[in-house]
């Protein structure tokens, strides 16, 4: 066999993989090295590059690709039928490189210590402490909803623009960071997305682009969620990669936000986290408990809901288990319900720290 440069870098895909998966068993070393090393210095470079460009170069990137990639295969299709073993070893060697590329860029972060170890928390919960916290998330709830809309009735309605809602997410980062100054956020890049539409029929809120460092929100989404979700992705750019750390992020920096309506877009979340967990262990209590809501607090809910069922299609699930198996082959074992796992986190930190 003739060995080309397209061959060597394709075989190096499998010493790749060997390479990240003893790196990932001794995060220690990701943690001192790479997380808290190389990447805020990747991450710095290019959020100084990309963030001040008002719409996603990542995206554009993204587009570009796919768009080239079909025409390739459109104009050459002939030519990969009679040198399929060819176009195999070229695809090998463009993924042995993107796989490359990746890691250095971001994806080492899969592998770093848990935040949990940071903060001093212990995950373990039990089924009292979840209802005791879901309790005290429903009296903050209401009191917030009824502070902001003078009843109980009324859904509430967050009267900022997107782009005024990333403000005042970086104005919620710059106070996080005088109490946890690991969580600091420099030379911001969040965007919305080019191709939200797309992101809501795939069920996404959002994502990070590991190439170019841009954090990217669904622009479509309700404003009630939003910050949640803005400061969920600049989590991720801060290089945390593990969905239930960067929830609880987005959950921290919004609650402490001194802005009212921040306040109730965290408590709302936080709650519907822990009413979910219930659900699951025991819907009669669920039940029970959702009868405690603000009517106006059950309107805001159904308006995600009703979001997101007006988005549904029969490819959303096929997405959605590309996402599940892309978490389960980078470390997060349970996959797109590793989401949920915020919970534990949510319960450990309110032991030590009072609603």
């Amino acid at each position: 066999m003739k060995i080309t440069l397209n061959r060597v870098i394709a075989l190096l895909l499998i010493p790749q993989i060997i390479l990240v998966k003893w790196i990932g068993n001794h995060p220690e070393i990701v943690e001192n090295y790479y997380s808290n090393g190389l990447y805020p210095k990747i991450s710095y470079f290019f959020r100084t590059i990309f963030g001040w460009i008002p719409f996603s170069i990542g995206d554009l990137v993204y587009f570009s690709l796919i768009i080239l990639a079909i025409g390739y295969i459109v104009n050459n299709r002939r030519y990969i039928r009679k040198n399929l073993k060819t176009f195999f070893i070229n695809c090998t060697m463009i993924l042995s490189i993107a796989y490359f590329t990746f890691h250095i860029l971001w994806g080492f972060n899969y592998y770093r210590e848990p935040i949990a170890s940071k903060f001093n928390l212990e995950e373990e919960y039990s089924r009292e402490e979840l209802v005791s916290l879901a309790k005290k998330l429903i009296t903050k709830t209401n009191a917030t909803q009824l502070k902001i809309t003078n009843d109980t009735i009324t859904a509430v309605v967050i009267p900022y623009t997107k782009n005024e809602i990333f403000s005042i997410t970086l104005d919620g980062y710059v106070q996080l960071k005088e109490m946890y100054p690991f969580l600091s956020y420099q030379k911001p890049s969040i965007k919305q997305s080019l191709f939200s539409t797309g992101l809501t029929y795939m069920g996404y809120g959002g994502y990070l682009n590991p190439f170019t460092n841009e954090a990217h929100v669904n622009g479509i989404l309700p404003t009630f969620r939003f910050p949640v979700v803005a400061g969920h992705e600049i989590g991720h750019q801060i290089g945390y990669s593990a969905e239930n750390e960067t929830n609880f992020i987005g959950y921290l920096v919004t609650m402490n936000n001194k802005d009212i309506y921040f306040k109730y877009a965290a408590y709302t979340y936080a709650l519907g986290y822990c009413l979910n967990d219930i659900n699951k262990k025991d819907p009669n209590l669920f039940k029970i408990l959702l009868r405690d809501l603000n009517p106006g607090v059950k309107l805001n809910y159904q308006e995600m809901s009703n979001f997101w069922s007006s988005y549904q299609n029969p490819l959303e699930p096929i997405f959605k288990s590309i996402f599940n198996n892309f978490l389960k082959a980078n470390n997060q074992t349970q996959g797109i319900q590793s989401y949920n796992a915020v919970v534990s986190l949510l319960i450990a930190y309110h032991k030590e720290h009072t609603l």
